[in-house]
């Protein structure tokens, strides 16, 4: 087992873990959050692509090029709900939403791939979405504008969207992460330039700064170095489950510092969406192996 690479990605994971306390204390708003991402990813990916020359052996390919492009916008799109629904609700609850994305991956697989979907994968997604419903506080929306308020379609549309990128992205193959990234943090700051208020910028304090830096070079231009450093060295279970490592670390740092205090009901969902994801994700990843393992037996 390669134990470098394992520690890589739960460090990227942990990281990852804590950019909801970093874009709560940022002092912008979504758009112009991503935005920074945006240019701070293509700066340091890209310099990292540039400087290892990597890209003088991409293999570049028109089709796979615009559907990277496509991948792109749905990414963007994925940030900027995130980070609006981490405006509106508590981080916990906003990442435990925003983790569905492999059940919603799981639904466009079924419906638009024809891939087979099991009764325990059914039961799955019945449970998530149980739970997503638990951990809104439904109890304490009276009405369908708290609701609509709540901050819960934000946090939806960002799993849909981060499912969409997942979903569009099975089947590239030929460029790299690095030349994946930096094209896709490109039409980021295409979408955005229009719509960014830079009068936000102005008065930020030492501290925001350090935060807005932090979410663009540490979350986006690190953490993907680590993450696509290491994956390629691991086996997908074990991919599959340190990447529950940022969630836990984000309702960690949200209940210790942010002093949030889920209901019993908002734990339950909690429960309810990380159990059948876990579910989920680890049953392919398992049985793979264990084919794997009778292959090589024989």
């Amino acid at each position: 087992m390669n134990v470098s690479a394992i520690l890589k990605l739960a460090a990227s994971m942990a990281i990852f873990g804590s950019i909801g306390l970093f874009t709560v204390n940022a002092g912008i708003p979504a758009i112009e959050l991503v935005f920074v991402r945006c240019i701070c990813a293509t700066l340091f990916l890209g310099g990292l692509w540039f400087v290892t020359g990597g890209h003088k052996t991409e293999a570049w390919n028109r089709k796979e090029a615009i559907q990277i492009l496509c991948c792109g916008v749905f990414l963007v799109l994925n940030w900027v709900f995130l980070f609006k629904a981490f405006e509106e609700m508590s981080i916990s609850i906003a990442i435990s939403i925003y983790n569905l994305a492999p059940i919603i991956v799981l639904i466009l697989g079924a419906v638009f791939l024809r891939e087979r979907v099991t009764i325990g994968n059914v039961a799955a997604i019945i449970v998530c979405f149980m739970g997503a419903i638990f951990i809104t506080g439904i109890e304490h929306l009276h009405s369908i504008e708290a609701f609509m308020n709540s901050g819960f379609l934000w946090a939806l549309l960002s799993a849909f969207c981060y499912a969409m990128t997942m979903f569009l992205s099975k089947t590239l193959k030929n460029l790299s992460p690095y030349a994946t990234t930096f094209l896709q943090t490109i039409v980021g700051i295409v979408m955005l330039l229009s719509m960014c208020d830079f009068s936000v910028f102005h008065g930020l304090s030492a501290k925001n700064i350090f935060f807005i830096l932090g979410t663009g070079i540490i979350h986006t231009g690190f953490v993907y170095y680590l993450f696509f450093d290491s994956i390629r060295h691991l086996p997908t279970i074990i991919v599959s489950v340190l990447t529950f490592v940022d969630p836990v670390v984000a309702i960690l740092l949200d209940i210790t510092i942010l002093s949030f205090r889920p209901t019993w009901l908002q734990c339950v969902g909690i429960l309810f969406i990380f159990g059948g994801i876990l579910y989920t994700v680890l049953k392919p990843a398992s049985s793979a192996e264990t084919r794997k393992q009778k292959k090589l037996a024989q």
